[in-house]
C-alpha cells in the first residue's frame, strides 16, 4: 500500500501537503524545493538539480513526471489550440516544517518512483503521456474551452445547439474582437444598445427625473491601468436641461422598431436588412448619443413619443433577457482573451476605442491573446454602495459521464471605492483580490465595508435577511449559479481532453443583478488558495481538505464525509 502513496506538489499548497502526510503519503519533492541531502547527492541527484525548473517552464514537466531522465516535451506545446493553465494568483509561502529532515530523507528514497497523486498549479507541468492508469492528477487537458474568456465566449455561443438553454439569461453577451464576423456583430450590438439606452434616458427626463452625471476628478490609477483607455462620464457641457437634437428620439425609436421586427421574425417575408446597416447615419447618431448619455445634454419627449417608448421597451424586454441589466450608459468591458487576475481589462463607453483596440489584436502574434468585448452589468446589486462579486468553487471528477460537485461555501470580494458608473477606474469596478490589493480603502467608502474586502457567503446571507430577502440566496442565487456552471461545462464538454483518474477544482466568478440574478463572468482553472483574509484562510483550507476527502478518501470508503461538496450533476 505504501508504494501507492507517493505524491508530488508543484506550487505552495501547504494544506494539501499536510493533509496527505497525515494520511501516510510520502512526498517526492521537486529538486528545487526542500533541503538537499549533501551526503546522498550523487550524479543522478545532480542531474535532477541541473534540469530542475527555474521559471515555471517546460523543465518542470521533466522533473515532475520523468524522474529517470530523458526530456519529454509538455503535452500540447505544439498544439495552437492548447492553452496552458493560467498561473494562479501568487500564493502565500509557508515554511515546510521538517526539523529533522525526515521528509527530505523519505523523498530521496522515492526519488525514482512516479508519484501516484499530483497537485500542481500548472497544467503543462504534467505530461499526460507518462501517466499510468491509476495516477491521480488535479487537472484535465484542453479546459481552455471554458476557462479562458475567449474559450467561454465561443463555447456558450454553441450552447443553444447542445441543449435548450439561452446563454443570454446568465452570461453577459460577449464577442471575440479578433474574429471579423463577431467584431461586426459587436458593432451592431453596440449601436442597438445605444438606441435602447437613448429611449431609457428620454423616459427618465420625461418623468421629471433628468439624468445627471457628475464631474469626474483626476482618478489615481494603479499599476497596469492605462488611462488613455478609460472613458469617464463627463460633466455636462450643455446648459442643464437644454434640449438638443429633437430628431434623435425619432431615430432611436425607428431603429428599435426595426430591431423588434427582426426579433419577432417579421423580417422573414419583408427581407428587411439589419437596422444597423440602414435607417440612420450611425456615426452622427452615436456622437449625439454620447452627448446625451455622458455629457448631460437634454431630450424632449411628446406624450405620444413617451407612450411609444414605453411600449417599445416593454416589447423588447420580452425578446431580450439582458435589456434590464444592460442599463443606459452602454458601458462595455474589454478583456484579453487568455489572461487572468484582472490583467489588461479596460472599461469603455466609446465604439471607436473598442475598434481601435480590435485592429491591434488581429495580427498573428496576438492569436492566443485576442480581446473579447463583454456587456458590462450596469444594474447590479451593491453592498453599502460598493460593487462585489462571488467566487464560487466547483469540482469535476469525471467528464464521461460528466460528474459535477458544487461547494456550499463561497466568498465575496469587494472593491476599494464606492460604485459609480460615472467613474470607471479599476478600484471601483474590478473585484479581483490581485487588483484591489494595490488600493487603499477610499475615504468616501462606507465604513461597514470590511477592511479586508472579503465576506463569507454566510455574512452575505445575513445581509440579505436584513434587506428582507432572506430567501434570495437559496431560491435565486444558488440555483442560478448551479445552472450557469452546468451549462458552461456542457457547452465545452466535447472539447476537453479527459482521462480517468484526473479531477479539477474550478473557481467561477459571478456578479449579482439588482433582481438577485447571478451573472457568470468567467471560470478559473487555477483558483487561488491564497489566505488573503481570515475568511479565505478558513474557506480555502476547507475546500482543499474536502477535495482530498472526495477524490481520495471516498475511493476507499464511499460513505466517508465529503465536507461541503454537493453532487449536482451526473450524466
Amino acid at each position: 500500500a505504501q508504494e501507492k502513496k507517493i505524491f508530488m506538489i508543484h506550487g505552495p499548497y501547504p494544506v494539501i501537503r499536510r493533509e496527505l502526510r497525515a494520511r501516510g503519503w510520502v512526498e517526492r519533492k521537486l529538486p528545487s524545493t526542500g533541503r538537499q541531502l549533501e551526503h546522498h547527492r550523487g550524479d543522478q541527484n545532480k542531474q535532477q538539480l541541473e534540469t530542475g525548473p527555474s521559471n515555471g517552464g517546460g523543465g518542470q514537466s521533466e522533473a515532475l513526471l520523468n524522474p529517470r531522465g530523458g526530456a519529454q516535451p509538455p503535452l500540447g506545446t505544439t498544439d495552437p489550440l492548447h492553452y496552458p493553465c493560467l498561473p494562479a494568483e501568487k500564493e502565500e509561502e509557508q515554511c515546510d516544517e521538517d526539523p529533522n529532515a525526515i521528509h527530505d530523507l523519505m523523498s530521496y528514497l522515492v526519488r525514482d518512483r512516479l508519484p501516484n497523486f499530483i497537485w500542481t498549479n500548472f497544467l503543462d507541468a504534467t505530461d499526460h503521456e507518462l501517466l499510468q492508469q491509476d495516477n491521480v492528477v488535479n487537472h484535465y487537458a484542453r479546459v481552455d474551452a471554458f476557462t479562458t474568456k475567449e474559450g467561454l465566449c465561443l463555447s456558450l455561443q454553441q450552447l443553444p445547439w447542445i441543449e435548450q438553454a439561452d446563454p443570454n439569461t446568465f452570461f453577459p453577451r460577449c464577442y471575440r474582437l479578433g474574429i471579423v464576423d463577431e467584431r461586426e456583430a459587436f458593432i451592431e450590438d453596440f449601436r442597438l444598445t445605444a438606441a435602447r439606452s437613448l429611449l431609457k434616458l428620454a423616459l427618465e427626463e420625461a418623468g421629471d427625473r433628468p439624468v445627471k452625471t457628475q464631474q469626474v476628478p483626476n482618478s489615481s490609477k494603479g499599476a497596469g491601468w492605462h488611462g488613455n483607455h478609460v472613458s469617464h462620464l463627463k460633466h455636462s457641457t450643455a446648459r442643464a436641461g437644454s434640449p438638443l437634437y429633437p430628431e434623435l428620439v425619432e431615430e432611436a425609436m425607428e431603429v428599435c422598431k426595426q430591431h423588434l421586427g427582426v426579433l419577432q421574425h417579421q423580417d422573414i417575408d419583408r427581407r428587411t436588412p439589419s437596422p444597423c446597416r440602414t435607417c440612420i447615419n450611425w456615426e452622427c447618431f452615436l456622437q449625439r448619443y454620447y452627448r446625451v448619455a455622458h455629457e448631460g445634454a437634454g431630450l424632449v419627449l411628446t406624450k405620444q413619443q413617451q407612450k411609444e417608448c414605453q411600449d417599445l421597451l416593454r416589447n423588447l424586454a420580452e425578446q431580450l433577457p439582458q435589456l434590464d441589466m444592460e442599463g443606459k450608459f452602454n458601458i462595455w468591458i474589454l478583456k484579453p482573451g487568455a489572461e487572468s487576475q484582472g490583467k489588461g481589462i479596460i472599461c469603455t463607453t466609446r465604439l471607436e476605442e473598442v475598434l481601435q483596440l480590435a485592429c491591434s489584436c488581429t495580427a498573428p502574434s496576438a492569436q492566443l491573446g485576442r480581446w473579447v468585448a463583454q456587456k458590462y452589468v450596469e444594474r447590479l446589486l451593491t453592498i453599502f454602495g460598493t460593487k462585489f462579486d462571488i467566487r464560487q468553487w466547483f469540482l469535476v471528477t469525471d467528464w464521461k459521464p460528466l460528474t459535477v460537485w458544487f461547494y456550499r461555501d463561497c466568498y465575496l470580494r469587494f472593491c476599494s471605492r464606492p460604485f459609480s458608473l460615472c467613474r470607471l477606474e479599476r478600484a471601483r469596478h474590478l473585484c479581483n483580490v490581485s487588483v484591489q490589493k494595490w488600493y487603499k480603502t477610499s475615504p468616501d467608502q462606507d465604513p461597514r465595508v470590511p477592511r479586508d474586502k472579503i465576506w463569507s457567503n454566510k455574512q452575505f446571507q445575513e445581509y440579505l435577511a436584513q434587506l428582507g430577502q432572506a430567501g434570495a440566496w437559496h431560491q435565486r442565487l444558488v440555483p442560478g449559479m448551479k445552472a450557469a456552471i452546468l451549462s458552461a461545462l456542457r457547452s465545452a464538454q466535447d472539447q476537453v481532453r479527459f482521462r480517468k483518474g484526473s479531477f479539477e477544482l474550478y473557481g467561477a466568478d459571478f456578479l449579482v443583478g439588482e433582481d438577485f440574478q447571478p451573472w457568470l463572468l468567467e471560470i478559473n482553472s487555477c483558483p487561488t488558495m491564497s489566505p488573503s483574509s481570515p475568511v479565505t484562510r478558513r474557506l480555502c483550507a476547507n475546500v482543499q481538505r474536502d477535495t482530498l476527502r472526495l477524490v481520495l478518501d471516498r475511493k476507499d470508503n464511499p460513505t466517508s464525509s465529503i465536507g461541503a461538496f454537493q453532487l449536482i450533476y451526473k450524466e
